[in-house]
């Protein structure tokens, strides 16, 4: 590890360009480098003094390569994860943190990894736990006997074993962001440096240009990018046309504003009518279903009627099975439009509020007898 160092050299472009670099690599889609990625792997084995893998193997996603690694460790294989990733890891942590000062580290962290993680990581965890339930489903506790019970729970370990065994590749971007911003060897390829160092530049050359990949003794599997990535505005998962995630051997996933929906649910949301929305046991489903449909549309083609009107507005509520009701406040804005006209609005509120004063105090977080506005607008 170096020591004495003093506080980093300025980073070219500036933090927010390192980051914006970074974001861009962890949502890339499409083939890798493969050569290109393969000399980064056989490099940051060399890096930490392991001999290169005597094989690499590319599969189209994470599933087909922890599918791959589940059997290399049914046969013995041994990870080389903690000596490839974690070790030089944490000493190239240690070492950004001595260079920026530990006063100097939190700011750098929350501009670069902080802005970059929560996006980021919400996705690989979406993609973990599609692996695991793809590879290993939870078994029925209801209807499955005992020895079915505890095959699927013990099948469920192996997969999380599987899995910890990956290095994300493209989504560990938020702590490569966070290694360049701070100016550490590790930030170019090919920098001087210790074995550390070289390890970090091998391993974020690997995530520039490929996906999760496994490290054992004598065989890397690495998984390729997706082919397809849509997200909203908040970074969730979302499409309504497809898969929002999407890899080259058919693994894929789901979503609407980032709830996972399965693959035929969304064909069918042009046609959504309020008695399949009534109808809808899932009540996380029936949610997407009434986001799409609209709440407004929803109360009026559902037949609700007002619960209570005072000055505030008019609050409504409709019942769903096995779910909470939608209690929604119609107000109309105070202030004309420039045709002269008066625009409303709904709010959803929750479905204990009793009256349209206390729904429209909830909107600004007050309790009814707290909201006393001298004038609306």
């Amino acid at each position: 590890m170096v020591t004495g160092q003093t506080a980093p050299a300025p980073v070219a472009g500036g933090t927010a360009e390192v980051t914006a670099r970074w974001r861009a690599v962890a949502a890339a889609t499409g083939p890798a480098d493969r050569a290109g990625v393969e000399r980064a792997v056989r490099a940051a084995y060399r890096a930490v003094g392991l001999a290169e893998p005597a094989a690499v193997r590319w599969f189209g996603s994470p599933l087909a390569a922890a599918e791959a690694a589940l059997e290399l460790r049914a046969a013995g294989a041994v990870t080389v994860r903690e000596t490839v990733r974690t070790l030089p890891w944490d000493a190239v942590r240690r070492q950004a943190v001595e260079r920026t000062g530990a006063a100097g580290w939190a700011p750098l962290w929350a501009l670069t990894g902080g802005e970059l993680g929560p996006v980021t990581t919400a996705l690989a965890d979406r993609i973990r736990g599609a692996v695991l339930d793809r590879l290993a489903p939870e078994p029925d506790t209801e209807n499955d006997e005992d020895d079915v019970i505890e095959a699927a729970r013990e099948r469920r370990t192996e997969v999380r074993i599987a899995l910890l065994d990956a290095v994300r590749g493209q989504h560990d971007a938020p702590w490569f962001a966070a290694f360049e911003a701070a100016g550490v060897p590790a930030a170019t390829p090919g920098a001087p440096g210790g074995p550390a160092d070289g390890a970090i530049a091998a391993l974020a050359e690997v995530a520039r240009g490929a996906g999760w990949w496994w490290p054992y003794a004598d065989v890397a599997l690495i998984s390729e990018r997706p082919v397809a990535l849509h997200r909203d505005e908040a970074g969730r998962l979302d499409h309504a046309d497809g898969p929002a995630l999407a890899y080259s051997d058919g693994f894929d996933l789901h979503a609407w504003r980032g709830m996972p929906v399965p693959a035929d649910f969304l064909a069918g949301l042009g046609d959504v009518t309020v008695e399949r929305i009534r109808t809808e046991e899932n009540a996380e489903l029936r949610r997407v279903l009434l986001e799409h449909y609209g709440y407004e549309r929803y109360l009026s083609d559902a037949g609700a009627v007002p619960v209570h009107q005072d000055e505030t507005g008019r609050l409504w509520r409709i019942d769903l099975p096995a779910d909470e009701s939608v209690v929604m406040v119609e107000v109309v804005n105070s202030t004309a439009e420039p045709d002269g006209t008066f625009r409303t609005y709904w709010l959803r509120v929750p479905p204990t509020t009793m009256t349209a004063r206390a729904g429209v105090a909830w909107t600004f977080g007050m309790t009814e007898a707290e909201y006393h506005p001298q004038r609306e607008t």
